[in-house]
């Protein structure tokens, strides 16, 4: 398997999934190909639904430059759908949009997810934030992803910014978790002993005709080959650019501190996969007002005093990469809530959907 883990250590890129809305009833649109256009820099492409637009940025040299990149690709989306009497949204769900009503994007790769997946897909109206860092080595990149698995549920915690679904409380922080696991290979991922490892295991499952390549893992972190980076895919969309920030700077030290352990030739702690899946759960249900186990111990912790430690741990390498200021929004996110709770207040206001709605709406744009 050809790969890119040469390049720059630690460049950092940010992919956000958006929702496409009508501006008057803030109903989602299926009018992805009227906002395609190019950007000065960055990408502005399509997703699985005709209601959903992504932005992601280039491969940039630290948060600061990826921040720029994206607050000016929603400025871009947002102008141009407001030429269009559309609106543009960020969030892990749409509060009270059906499913049904989304139309499938007219590319190959989309129409023969669904021919696959057939209900799976179809069902799968959910917006979630993906964050890569640059690795230039590949067992290294393994170690990194391996590593990366029990810090999952402290990033789910923090990102939870989904809590209504068909216009429905779900009682979950992030209900987009428990849609995206009917998806096949999803969640925590298998651990790899090696790139070789790694290779040997995927190239079975390509030779088998179960996944045309390696892209078909949707777990929440992969390594990412093409681009050589280490992928984080378990975070919601979130509301605020600062806290995508936050979170992508904070992503970006662990996956540091992780590459600094594989170069000091340490090995990593072991835990029980049923253990790393709980507490995505317990994430996924709870968000920072609930407890995750404190592995590798047995103890139940504060999810809040778990990621406090966890932020205070990066501290030093945010100084060092530079995005220390970004990482003061992942404090905001302790101290006053995730969007998941950011959501729920507004709604307990009045019990208006579409109130929730609007406040989203007016909390993305930047």
């Amino acid at each position: 398997m050809r790969h890119h883990f040469v390049g720059h250590a630690y460049s950092l890129g940010i992919e956000e999934e958006l929702m496409i809305l009508d501006a008057e009833s803030l109903e989602l649109v299926n009018a992805i190909e009227a906002l395609l256009e190019p950007a000065p820099s960055g990408e502005i492409k399509p997703e699985l639904m005709e209601s959903v637009l992504e932005i992601s940025t280039d491969p940039c040299e630290n948060v600061t430059q990826a921040g720029e990149q994206l607050r000016a690709l929603r400025r871009q989306v947002a102008q141009t759908a407001a030429a269009k009497q559309l609106a543009i949204g960020s969030s892990g769900t749409h509060p009270f949009a059906m499913w049904e009503d989304q139309r499938i994007v007219a590319r190959p790769r989309y129409r023969d997810l669904v021919s696959a997946l057939r209900f799976v897909a179809r069902q799968e109206l959910i917006f979630g934030m993906h964050v890569h860092v640059g690795i230039n080595d590949p067992d290294k990149a393994i170690h990194v992803a391996n590593g990366m698995r029990v810090h999952i549920p402290v990033l789910l915690g923090l990102s939870a910014n989904s809590p209504f679904w068909r216009a429905d409380a779900t009682g979950l922080a992030s209900t987009r978790t428990p849609i995206f696991r009917a998806f096949p290979r999803v969640g925590i991922p298998p651990s790899y002993d090696s790139w070789e490892d790694y290779e040997r295991r995927i190239e079975f499952m390509i030779e088998a005709k179960v996944i045309e390549d390696y892209t078909y893992l949707w777990h929440d972190v992969r390594p990412h080959p093409n681009f050589g980076t280490v992928e984080v895919r378990v975070m919601d969309s979130q509301t605020r650019v600062e806290h995508a920030l936050g979170l992508a700077a904070l992503t970006q030290a662990l996956i540091r501190e992780l590459a600094e352990h594989f170069d000091a030739g340490k090995r990593l702690s072991s835990y029980p996969f049923e253990m790393l899946d709980e507490n995505r759960w317990l994430a996924a249900r709870h968000g920072l007002d609930g407890e995750l186990v404190d592995l590798p111990h047995s103890e139940r912790v504060s999810t809040r005093d778990l990621a406090r430690r966890l932020i205070e741990r990066m501290h030093d390498h945010c100084v060092d990469l530079g995005s220390l200021d970004e990482l003061a929004a992942v404090e905001d996110l302790l101290e006053r809530g995730n969007g998941a709770a950011r959501q729920v207040v507004v709604y307990e206001a009045n019990h208006d959907l579409r109130e929730v709605m609007a406040e989203i709406v007016s909390a993305t744009n930047v």
